[in-house]
């Protein structure tokens, strides 16, 4: 018969509590990292009950309530897919309001221009591709300040929003600029199955992005750097070509965003980007991402953009005057940091553990 030490008895008792207390720990942190889809489901509840009881129609079971939610959220989303990147590399982009303003602008133009010359599916093609590329110029300059002058991105990107946005009114004269283009009127106003094509071509972006993120070397390199710029270097990431590349990326997705912009109002507007900076960032901090880097994804910022669409639609459906949506978006904002620097000192107790 074999016997037991009073110690192996005693692991035998002890180590499944350890067990039970790292689930959960497990838990919580899974809770807090899904907190944007815990949000946006409790905001759903909370408006579908108070549309039954004040009106006696459903909110969240109305088709062309999920639909105006769904375009509401595809400009701020773009923005913050670009912005998704740079915050998890550590960084901040506050020029994407205007640049995506700039791209709307360029749009209309070149789409106006091309029109004259070659047939309007083509003319349209080349007017979102002009937008696309120029939007990438800002962010080339952006990139270059950060990473070759090493100037901070919070101070790069805001002088790069003005000049962004004074390019943006001289090449719009000021005023709106209409575009002549039946085709870009379907594509921003049309359905594909019921699904305006805006989100459709939203919903395959966002795929490639977060394929881009979470597959890719650039993605897990950009996670690297944002977690620990030191150690990143020395693992052998060029980390000024990688900020340059982030940002010229960021900007592109600006661009797109102003492109379709043009196509949903068919008109470009130097100022069509300059109320979604605040949400762009808004949807990756409620979407789970570090404002000190190295954590976030794409689908967490999408949910997070599904959230500010869902509380400023949703006031106004149930007719809750407009100004109430900056109050609740900022304390939606303000939870979440909260529970994103719980979950920093609960790991870090973690880890000393």
């Amino acid at each position: 018969m074999t016997s037991t030490s009073p110690a192996q008895q005693a692991e035998k008792h002890v180590a499944p509590q350890a067990d039970h207390g790292d689930a959960a720990k497990s838990w919580i942190r899974r809770i807090a990292e899904g907190r944007a889809w815990l949000f946006l489901a409790g905001l759903m509840i909370c408006f579908e009950v108070w549309s039954r009881v004040a009106f006696g129609a459903t909110f969240v079971l109305n088709p062309f309530n999920l639909q105006s939610i769904a375009i509401f959220a595809v400009a701020p989303l773009l923005l913050a897919t670009g912005q998704t990147f740079v915050i998890i590399s550590g960084g901040i982009d506050l020029s994407l309001g205007f640049i995506m303003g700039l791209a709307a602008v360029i749009a209309a133009h070149a789409t106006n221009l091309a029109g004259a010359a070659i047939p309007l599916p083509l003319a349209m093609l080349a007017g979102m591709l002009a937008a696309v590329i120029v939007a990438g110029v800002p962010g080339v300059i952006n990139g270059l300040l950060i990473s070759r002058l090493r100037i901070p991105p919070f101070i790069g990107t805001l002088g790069m929003f003005g000049v962004a946005r004074g390019a943006a009114f001289l090449l719009a004269g000021g005023t709106t600029v209409p575009v002549q283009n039946s085709w870009l009127a379907v594509l921003g106003n049309g359905r594909l199955f019921g699904v305006p094509y805006l989100v459709v071509i939203t919903a395959v972006f966002v795929i490639v992005m977060h394929y881009i993120l979470s597959q890719t070397r650039f993605g897990q390199h950009n996670y690297a750097i944002g977690a620990n710029v030191q150690a990143a270097r020395r693992a052998g990431i060029d980390i000024r070509d990688h900020i340059l590349r982030l940002y010229v990326l960021s900007a592109m997705c600006a661009g797109l965003g102003g492109a379709l912009y043009a196509a949903r109002f068919t008109a470009g507007a130097a100022q069509a980007g300059e109320p979604l900076l605040l949400d762009s960032v808004a949807a990756v901090v409620i979407g789970g991402a570090s404002l000190f880097g190295g954590s976030g994804t794409i689908f967490g910022t999408v949910a997070g953009a599904l959230v500010i669409a869902v509380i400023q639609y949703g006031l106004v459906f149930v007719n809750v005057e407009p100004f109430w949506q900056f109050i609740a978006v900022g304390v939606v904002i303000i939870i979440s940091v909260l529970i994103d620097q719980a979950q920093r000192r609960f790991s870090g107790a973690r880890r000393d553990e």
